[in-house]
């Protein structure tokens, strides 16, 4: 790979949690001093790790890292036994091996050559540092979280078999629509492995990020991508910096739209006249 990408990728939320806060009893995360909702980066790399997994079952070189339930010494054990790490060199492999173990979990986890990952733990495979580096989202205007008192009629012990029902919370937001930042390093690329292909997958990811991600707190048709905006450089440093390709993507509420509850309140538009030579616009969305 031998261009630089910077992306944007834009997304609404409505009547969804869209990343519950679990230090704030799960309430939607939110930028205290602006009421702005906001959605980490981990959570959408959750959602790209989810895609692959899904759509390519384990297949060869996109296998993912970090999953539910996971033993990553395990997995690191498999790397070092592949490149024939003896066991009592595990945590300081020499003659090279240890680079050797990094390559393999490369070649092999999707997640790794693309947001890199920490495996010197007992079992040492290295440090990666990956590619493909996402921000938090940030809602364009403030949001405002609505709790909602939810029945059950089912007890979970039978001492509590009496009672007819329990009570509970969720919490959701009426309508946010949010936008993260986006790079992709052409030069980590070349050190992950990291290809066009690679490139391609997490483009489509995106594009499906909420597609398959449905549950009781972002139900089907909650949360839908709205925008994604590749400014793809025509060499590996690149035209321009970032923000002042970030800078030139404007989105505003419409004059007459007191209160947005929709994608259609809102006016999204992208100066390209202003983009510089050596930089090509692809609207993927």
């Amino acid at each position: 790979m031998n261009n630089r990408y910077d992306f944007l990728f834009i997304f609404d939320a409505q009547d969804a949690n869209p990343n519950g806060d679990p230090d704030a009893g799960n309430l939607p995360r939110i930028d205290v001093e602006t009421g702005q909702g906001l959605v980490t980066d981990v959570c959408l790399k959750r959602k790209i790790r989810n895609f692959v997994a899904l759509t390519a079952n384990g297949a060869a070189g996109k296998r993912i890292y970090f999953t539910d339930g996971s033993v990553l010494n395990d997995l690191q054990q498999e790397a070092q036994n592949a490149v024939g790490i003896p066991a009592a060199e595990s945590k300081a492999p020499k003659n090279g091996k240890k680079d050797q173990a990094t390559a393999w979990m490369c070649e092999n986890y999707y997640d790794v050559r693309t947001f890199g990952a920490v495996m010197s733990t007992e079992i040492n495979c290295g440090q990666v540092r990956g590619p493909v580096q996402l921000s938090f989202a940030r809602s364009i205007d403030p949001i405002v979280a609505s709790e909602h008192a939810i029945t059950r009629s089912s007890v979970t012990n039978k001492k509590d078999a009496e009672k007819e029902r329990t009570m509970g919370r969720k919490f959701t937001i009426p309508y946010g629509l949010y936008k993260a930042h986006g790079f992709v390093n052409p030069f980590l690329a070349a050190q992950t492995g990291f290809s066009d292909g690679d490139l391609e997958l997490l483009f489509q990811s995106l594009e499906n990020a909420f597609q398959f991600d449905q549950s009781a707190a972002r139900p089907a048709g909650s949360m839908n991508p709205r925008a994604l905006l590749v400014f793809k450089h025509d060499t590996a440093l690149g035209a321009a910096a970032s923000h002042k390709l970030f800078d030139l993507v404007t989105i505003t509420k419409k004059a007459e739209v007191e209160v947005a509850r929709s994608f259609a309140d809102y006016d999204l538009s992208v100066d390209e006249s202003a983009i510089p030579q050596g930089v090509t616009l692809i609207r993927r969305i």
